[in-house]
């Protein structure tokens, strides 16, 4: 059903309804990383043990994502993210309950991981961005992603209190039901994938795949954003344990997330500007050397709570302000009909990244004691993406321009 048949459905109404599956999808699972003491300690598990089940999750979500985004783009978004939603809070409700490390690679990683797949804010940007006309779209993008930050500084100090008040295992199940909240806001968005702003040229999603993996500059932005993933997972979920190895009372690792958070969403907005205005591998190229000379910096200096709030303020700048303009150079080159297919594609390079950095940096943790050897790793992979992003040609493919 076209967007004309609801005339409610204006594109005000998906934005923001489509922001608020992002503020919470996203911001449930950015406060994972506050459990990962509590439950150790709680359980008597190594912390290698919660790092695989949330290294499952990430790679569980990024094979996921291109499987629910081709759904949501033959289908609609709206039965995708309600489903989704379910299976999100019943794999978070099993994290509360599981008593085995088994259990809580099943619950945390598989279950929760599929979940998150199923609600993940690039089929909610998809729906956004086909709403408005194309010169809109990268401002949209970072609008849609700044919403998942937010919901990054909503959840953060609100799964603190609710660990320290009422304990881990029910702060979960809190979080559980918080994500039930998207059932009815998915079916605001656009419910079928009539809508093709891409004009006259039609397309298959096999023959649009194809058409992208021959593209060096599609093929160049999955590889980059393989870092991305990197960086954001491994600090989401072990920068809060970091900050108590260096003695630092817990609440300043909950307070670095939530500005990680409060700061994207000023970096992801601007970024989402900037992409209307200049080349969105520019601005990639930008935000990843950045991240490696933050890392480096946080790395040289003294550790101290003011330290750990500046890197996180500089690191909430570029945190996802990769997306509006990953996300962008996708719909520019190749359109926005299959957007969230392309995306998610692109996406489960990024949790790849995901899954290697919460991974290694729970295992290299207990073989030394330490995080810096996944820092320095850090640093040097922001300069290898940095570098490759130079060559992408962002003009649009072919068939576009003609059909313009």
């Amino acid at each position: 059903m076209s967007l004309t048949a609801h005339r409610w459905r204006t594109p005000l109404v998906v934005v923001v309804a489509g922001c608020l599956i992002a503020l919470i999808g996203f911001g449930a699972r950015s406060s994972f990383g506050l459990f990962l003491e509590p439950i150790t300690s709680d359980r008597g598990w190594s912390r290698e043990t919660f790092a695989i089940a949330l290294a499952i999750q990430n790679l569980v979500w990024g094979l996921g994502v291109p499987l629910a985004s081709m759904l949501a783009d033959r289908y609609g978004p709206s039965r995708v993210l309600a489903g989704g939603a379910i299976v999100y809070a019943a794999g978070t409700w099993g994290m509360a309950t599981t008593t085995t490390g088994l259990g809580f690679s099943l619950f945390a990683g598989v279950l929760t991981g599929l979940g998150i797949a199923l609600t993940s804010f690039s089929i909610a940007l998809a729906a956004m961005a086909k709403v408005v006309p194309p010169e809109r779209q990268s401002l949209v993008l970072g609008i849609g992603t700044s919403a998942g930050s937010m919901g990054q500084v909503v959840f953060s100090p609100l799964s603190q209190m609710l660990i320290a008040e009422y304990g881990w295992d029910s702060a979960l199940i809190i979080l559980a039901i918080s994500a039930l909240a998207i059932v009815p806001l998915a079916f605001i968005l656009p419910g079928s994938a009539d809508e093709d702003h891409s004009a006259t040229f039609k397309q298959s999603i096999g023959e649009a795949i194809v058409e992208a993996i021959r593209h060096r500059g599609y093929l160049l932005l999955t590889v980059g954003f393989f870092v991305c993933g990197f960086h954001v997972a491994f600090i989401t979920v072990h920068f809060p344990s970091y900050t108590t190895d260096l003695g630092l009372p817990a609440q300043v690792g909950a307070n670095a997330i939530a500005i990680i958070g409060l700061c994207n969403i000023i970096g992801a907005f601007l970024s989402g500007l900037a992409g209307q205005r200049w080349p969105k591998k520019s601005g990639l190229v930008v935000i990843y050397s950045l991240r490696a000379i933050a890392i480096t910096g946080l790395m040289l200096a003294d550790k101290t709570a003011t330290t750990i709030y500046l890197f996180a303020a500089t690191m909430g700048i570029l945190w996802l302000s990769t997306v509006p303009l990953t996300s962008g150079i996708v719909a520019q080159v190749f359109g926005v009909r299959y957007m969230a297919t392309l995306f998610g594609i692109v996406f489960f390079s990024h949790q790849v990244g995901s899954f290697l950095g919460v991974w290694l940096g729970g295992l290299f943790y207990d073989l030394t004691g330490s995080y810096d050897m996944i820092w320095w790793a850090s640093v040097a992979l922001g300069v290898f993406s940095g570098f490759i992003h130079w060559p992408i040609d962002e003009r649009p493919v072919a068939r576009l321009a003609t059909a313009e």
